[in-house]
């Protein structure tokens, strides 16, 4: 009765990583649609959700140290746990990123650089984030590997974007003091949130690494 007891724990945490994973992909979901329509209700949905996103990550913290101590797991049981644990940590900071970009929504004056394709940035972090959390339900140790790869081409998409902003700012020729304050403002607001984006693909990393040496105890992707 008591190692069935430990193995419903084992499930129950991994269906709540797994949950936490879903309400921070839809609050990044929606944080990239504020950010794209200017949409205030939308930015403070986000932002008043993130104290779900604490709470969650409060709870099942609380669930791997009462493994760790209740049950001293070993091996697999070990790796699983403690991955789980990280996982929940870089899921918390994607939490935090898509935060961001809800208060980067509210601040927004302009739209400024067009060409600069956020959305599709936004998309590629998304898209990595749920491969990486799909690799760790399914312990597809492959899966990683392509997430490490997709982070390259999404380094290369936001240095592309920040090399473009900040050649058109040198370019560009502003006599209004006020109006280069602003536009200023927004520029810096506007690569943020490519930083942002791109350390969410970051954390998508962390999590294919950590799947990845749970299954294999391989910590070839940890850096």
């Amino acid at each position: 009765m008591a190692r069935q007891n430990y193995q419903e724990k084992l499930a129950s945490l991994e269906e709540d990583v797994l949950y936490m994973s879903e309400v921070v992909v839809d609050r990044l979901r929606t944080a990239l649609t504020a950010l794209e329509n200017k949409d205030e209700d939308a930015a403070w949905e986000v932002i008043d959700g993130d104290s779900e996103i604490n709470s969650l990550y409060l709870d099942i913290e609380q669930q791997c140290v009462d493994l760790l101590a209740l049950q001293q797991p070993v091996a697999g049981d070990l790796r699983f746990i403690a991955a789980s644990f990280k996982i929940i940590t870089d899921l918390e900071r994607v939490g935090d990123l898509a935060t961001n970009l809800g208060e980067y929504t509210l601040d927004a004056r302009h739209d400024v650089y067009p060409e600069v394709d956020v959305q599709a940035i936004g998309d590629q972090t998304v898209s990595m984030v749920e491969r990486a959390m799909e690799a760790y339900a399914a312990q597809d140790t492959d899966a990683c590997f392509d997430i490490n790869e997709s982070d390259d081409e999404l380094d290369a998409m936001c240095e592309h974007a920040s090399q473009t902003v900040v050649r058109d700012l040198i370019e560009s020729e502003l006599d209004d003091g006020t109006e280069v304050e602003t536009v200023l403002e927004d520029v810096s607001r506007l690569l943020l949130t490519v930083r942002d984006l791109e350390r969410i693909g970051d954390h998508a990393v962390n999590i294919a690494a950590r799947t990845l040496y749970m299954v294999e105890n391989d910590d070839e992707l940890i850096y």
